[in-house]
């Protein structure tokens, strides 16, 4: 089967990849592209998750493309309605026709030779190869075939049923049930109400608590500038209100932790009433912003706590028993239904190998270049969002960076593109967080230096000024040509989008 080449290979058809080639076209109008996506179908993560009350846990004005408004009345938006909005996005911009679905990318091979990679997939479970100039990594950060959940002691005497809900089943009815919903962070909070609503009682167990904050499910202000401004205005407007938001509170959790943790805590009792025990339910040990903030829209979770419908208990799992778990404190938790919303895998790159002429490079020894290149790996990006904010805010930086690469290369001659250290530089961990999932999987992500540009900014604004308007030749980013003088530039066959 002969090689299929396009100028530029995304990875990955979600949110970010929809997002990747809609810049690609606009800034870069002459370059072929493709898509490649593992699954059946568009959206990424708003596509395989299922469970119930799946929504955003970031405002739609940010997590939303910077090119098209949002348009519904509830900024915290629902999973169907988010993946309906990817959708109409490649519909839009004629992105879908490019896209290459059920091919699973597997392998990525750089040649300076000819300053190309070809990158193997499996289609159907047979193999298939395409060359690309440079490849764009648009596959999210967690692993799509499996969630995280520890080794339970006991499960195997369990007779209920014991889901994930990275993988939820369609024929499960919890209606009239008691479930327990293992976990704190954001998909058990979106659970417990939404479970709620039809279960005999939904009990949050947990650890150790998380910090949860109730804000209203729609931005009256976002909703009133709609309606006096033309779309895109209004859009831009609510956006920049949101991330200004974002940036002040991340900043105040820095400097005086202690204050706004009072202040949460206090909203929370405000939702909840003084006889609920905050201290030992809704009282982290860690300061704010050390992991991500917990959001419920319309303090939908309080509200089924203060009904009854639902509980939270914090303790330890000693053991799953035929009817339920037993706990560390000798309590015992009766259920029918066991939901371990208890987080997912990492993976960088969707577990593709990555070589560079011959030589397999190991990406946990490499430093990050501006949050999304790696060092002495020529002619790829990747899309990694940030942990303060919203994800679509970086992804859509790092797609135009993207293309102001390619354009430059294109202007000067350059066949590629290298992040080189320069001199020494000292590393730390790619992510200052403290959450399980990260830590559990940090080891497998490049690091990040201390200075720039190899230190990983959480900051909107700055990576604005940095990605949108610094130079592109920073003394750090190489150029370089192919290095086989008689080399052949062009493939076996040009890809036409089907």
């Amino acid at each position: 089967m002969a090689m299929q080449h396009v100028d530029v290979l995304i990875v990955g058809a979600g949110l970010s990849g929809i997002g990747a080639a809609y810049h690609l076209q606009k800034h870069c109008p002459g370059k072929t592209y493709a898509i490649l996506e593992g699954r059946e179908a568009i959206g990424g993560t708003w596509d395989l998750f299922r469970y119930p009350g799946i929504r955003s846990d970031s405002d739609m004005y940010t997590l939303g493309y910077s090119f098209k408004p949002w348009k519904a009345a509830k900024a915290i938006a629902d999973g169907p309605s988010i993946l309906d909005y990817v959708r109409e996005t490649a519909r839009e911009h004629d992105i879908d026709r490019h896209i290459r679905f059920k091919h699973l990318v597997k392998r990525a091979s750089w040649s300076t030779k000819t300053a190309t990679w070809t990158v193997e997939a499996e289609h159907d479970g047979q193999p298939v190869t395409f060359t690309c100039r440079f490849l764009h990594m648009c596959a999210g950060y967690y692993r799509y075939s499996a969630g995280y959940t520890p080794d339970f002691a006991g499960t195997e005497r369990f007779k209920g049923r014991i889901v994930h809900p990275q993988h939820w089943p369609e024929d499960l009815d919890y209606s009239g049930k008691t479930v327990v919903v293992i976990g704190s962070g954001a998909t058990a909070v979106t659970l417990v109400p939404e479970m709620a609503k039809t279960a005999a009682h939904v009990t949050m167990l947990q650890r150790s608590p998380t910090y949860v904050v109730s804000r209203p499910a729609e931005d009256g202000i976002a909703n009133w500038l709609r309606s006096k401004l033309p779309a895109m205005t209004a859009y831009g407007i609510t956006r920049w209100k949101n991330v200004l938001f974002q940036l002040f509170f991340f900043n105040l959790a820095r400097k005086k932790p202690e204050k706004v943790k009072e202040r949460l805590l206090s909203m929370v009792r405000e939702h909840l009433g003084p006889d609920y025990d905050v201290e030992t339910h809704f009282t982290p040990r860690y300061n704010p912003w050390d992991q991500r903030l917990c959001l419920v829209p319309d303090a939908d979770l309080f509200d089924a706590l203060k009904s009854g419908a639902a509980s939270v208990v914090t303790d330890h799992i000693d053991t799953f028993t035929e009817s339920g778990i037993l706990l560390k404190s000798g309590k015992t938790l009766e259920a029918d239904v066991v939901v371990t919303a208890t987080g997912l895998q990492l993976q960088l790159l969707s577990g593709m190998e990555v070589v560079v002429d011959g030589k397999v490079a190991d990406l946990s020894q490499s430093m990050s270049y501006k949050g999304m290149m790696f060092s002495d790996v020529p002619n790829l990006a990747s899309v990694f969002g940030y942990t303060n904010a919203s994800w679509t805010l970086k992804a859509d930086l790092t797609s135009e960076y993207v293309c102001r690469l390619l354009n430059h290369m294109d202007r000067t001659g350059a066949d590629y593109c290298v992040p080189r250290l320069d001199g020494e530089v000292e590393a730390a961990p790619w992510l200052d967080f403290s959450s399980g999932y990260i830590t559990r999987s940090i080891g497998h992500f490049p690091k990040q230096g201390t200075r720039k540009p190899w230190k990983v900014h959480q900051n909107y604004a700055l990576d604005l000024m940095t990605l949108r308007m610094g130079k592109v030749e920073d003394g750090v980013m190489q150029f370089g040509r192919k290095t086989g003088a008689s080399a052949k530039a062009a493939p076996e066959k040009v890809l036409e989008p089907a």
